[in-house]
């Protein structure tokens, strides 16, 4: 159903038995995360908080906790949304079959936000601190607003159509933030919000920002939706929802959402920045403390019977990657407009998304070659690493299509088995240098900086992966070599010891010392790890540590290393250093105390016993 607000959702979500209540008092320092995460990994309900330690809202959670009930929420309108999706592909399929896309209509009127004079949100003030303060991580820098909704309207043209919608990390209170009167803005690179702030100091103008907080479960999910610069986000909850999305009017201010819990209007102070973080991440790590744009509140808003809905991210998968799978299915089939020559893309979930992408594409412009290599698929890759927030990913491996037309890029171990049946490491590495990665991506040169790799493979197989690791002796101090799959090997190294001009040389001497005739060459990628045990004890964990602790320019080295014409390769084993550096954010983990707390309430006899 297209629910009107949050209590709508809860409403039906219990009725229909994917909610829980829990009165038992709980406290949102810590002890709520836990719970959360331990009934997602569970696969459990939605979790309503009814009586929040020190606080007066009931808090819910875990709502879109899995794809199933993801897809509940949006029931009656996803199937439409798909074929406004297919039209925007190619209109001429109306014609061709109206009969298919009947559904259309409902959702394509509710596109339109509409202005309205009141709603319900307006209903009552509070204090910014008697908001719900949900900490995580034991190490946070204070209580987070994890499910924001921040609204802005363009300054040069200020109104609906031309807003953004976004899910940028909000601090409520701690470090140096006034806890009655000053929120943290935490916004990375690539979001539209910055384009509005940069017009904002462009014209000499205040920057008004409006937080909301619940409403709709369509407006949670728009404001994650990469929509194209200029598109309202509003257009697509209203489709989602089947409901034109109500916007309260205000005087030389931005509109506040009619049917949201919260909301927390400010302005952006212009002449300073404030530290906010540490903030316990969907890597999987802490992100460290930055200066960042501080909101000076005015008001704050909220509705009869209010809600807070929050979620918990960490090492994924976690409730956040029920949004990346629905933005998948909605959108995926669209790509190949956007970008020609693109069959598919995946943005890999277990390596935190923007780290690794994996894409097939076409390899067509010497068909007449009696060889096939990437050509096509280079265009094709600097296309995608233009585009929008794939242009954050780290590592992008690409297949051509034609070699192998069952090809499934949702399918990871299939991608890898197939990249590395054919590539050739003197030819397919195209390295980008000093260029700008994911904010909270720690594993660079510095804050926003690090390298980008395409790795492109076409063409008939040049090898056969081995599957048994052969009897072989390494060089001193790395050992523990562990097979993850055919042709992968994880091997434990030393710990990482900054060296020459503060880096370690250990992994290249590593290589160094191995001859091109060494066993090891058989296996044409090779991952040094702290603990390789653990690391090719799944796809999972070899993913997240890989792809999270590794810059391609600085921890890439190689068999028979080279470098022709400026141009890096290697002629035995791709080698990718992915041991902790001292430069990398510290990893997540739960506060012992804590989960003796949560493992007391959970046992038999207890109120959450049966969750989880």
């Amino acid at each position: 159903m297209g629910y009107r607000n949050l209590t709508q959702c809860v409403e039906d979500l219990e009725r229909s038995g994917q909610l829980v209540r829990i009165a038992e008092e709980i406290d949102p320092h810590l002890e709520m995360a836990e719970i959360h995460r331990r009934v997602y990994q569970a696969g459990g309900p939605a979790l309503l908080f009814e009586r929040p330690k020190g606080g007066r809202f009931p808090m819910v959670s875990n709502l879109f906790g899995t794809f199933d009930r993801a897809k509940f929420l949006f029931r009656d309108a996803l199937r439409a949304v798909e074929h406004l999706v297919e039209l925007k592909i190619d209109p001429a399929n109306l014609a061709k079959n109206p009969w298919r896309y009947r559904d259309i209509f409902r959702p394509a009127m509710s596109m339109l936000p509409r202005k309205v004079s009141r709603g319900p949100i307006l209903a009552k003030e509070c204090k910014l601190s008697e908001l719900p303060q949900l900490v995580c991580w034991p190490d946070d820098g204070g209580p987070f607003v994890t499910l924001p909704e921040v609204y802005s309207e363009d300054p040069a043209a200020p109104g609906l159509m031309k807003s953004n919608l976004g899910m940028y990390r909000v601090q409520l209170a701690g470090n140096d933030y006034d806890p009655e009167g000053q929120v943290g803005l935490h916004y990375q690179l690539h979001r539209s919000i910055g384009v509005h702030h940069a017009k904002a100091i462009e014209h000499g103008e205040p920057f008004h920002v409006n937080i909301f907080v619940g409403g709709s479960p369509a407006m949670m999910l728009a404001a994650v939706m990469p929509l194209p610069e200029g598109m309202s986000e509003l257009t697509f909850a209203g489709a989602l929802s089947k409901r034109a999305i109500r916007m309260v009017k205000q005087k030389d201010r931005p509109a506040i959402y009619a049917e949201a819990d919260f909301c927390i209007c400010g302005t952006v102070d212009p002449n300073r920045q404030m530290p906010e973080g540490p903030f316990g991440d969907h890597l999987g790590y802490y992100a460290k403390v930055h200066d960042f744009p501080v909101l000076i509140v005015d008001k704050v808003y909220h509705r009869d019977g209010a809600i807070w809905p929050f979620t918990v991210v960490g090492r994924p998968p976690q409730e956040d990657t029920s949004f990346g799978k629905l933005i998948h299915e909605l959108t995926g089939p669209a790509i190949p407009t956007v970008i020609p020559g693109v069959h598919g893309v995946n943005a890999v979930d277990e390596s935190g998304v923007h780290p690794l992408l994996l894409a097939i594409g076409s390899e067509r412009y010497v068909p007449y070659a009696s060889k096939r290599q990437p050509q096509e698929l280079l265009t094709i890759a600097n296309a995608i690493l233009g585009q929008g927030q794939l242009s954050l990913a780290k590592y992008l491996l690409i297949a051509a299509k034609e070699d192998a037309p069952d090809l499934n890029v949702e399918n990871v171990p299939q991608m890898f088995d197939h990249i590395l049946r054919r590539v050739d490491w003197t030819r397919d590495l195209h390295f980008q240098t000093r260029t700008t990665i994911d904010t909270l991506d720690y594993s660079g040169t510095g804050f926003n900086e690090g390298s980008k790799l395409v790795i492109a493979a076409a063409g008939e197989p040049r090898r056969e992966l081995p599957t048994e690791l052969p009897s072989m002796s390494l060089p001193d101090g790395f050992d523990q070599p562990q097979l993850l799959a055919p042709g992968i090997v994880v091997v434990q190294g030393p710990k990482y010891a900054s060296e020459e001009q503060g880096r370690d040389t250990a992994v290249r001497r590593f290589c160094e010392k191995l001859p091109l005739d060494h066993a090891l060459n058989r296996f044409p990628l090779v991952v040094i790890a702290d603990d390789s045990e653990f690391t090719a004890q799944s796809w999972h964990n070899f993913l997240w540590v890989t792809f999270t602790r590794s810059n391609p320019a600085t921890d890439i080295e190689g068999v028979g290393s080279f470098i022709e014409d400026k141009h890096w390769g290697c002629r035995g084993s791709l080698v990718i250093d992915a041991r902790i550096k001292p430069h990398h954010a510290p990893p997540l983990i739960e506060d012992p105390e804590v989960t003796r707390r949560v493992d007391k309430l959970a046992a038999p006899g207890g109120p959450l016993h049966g969750l989880f």
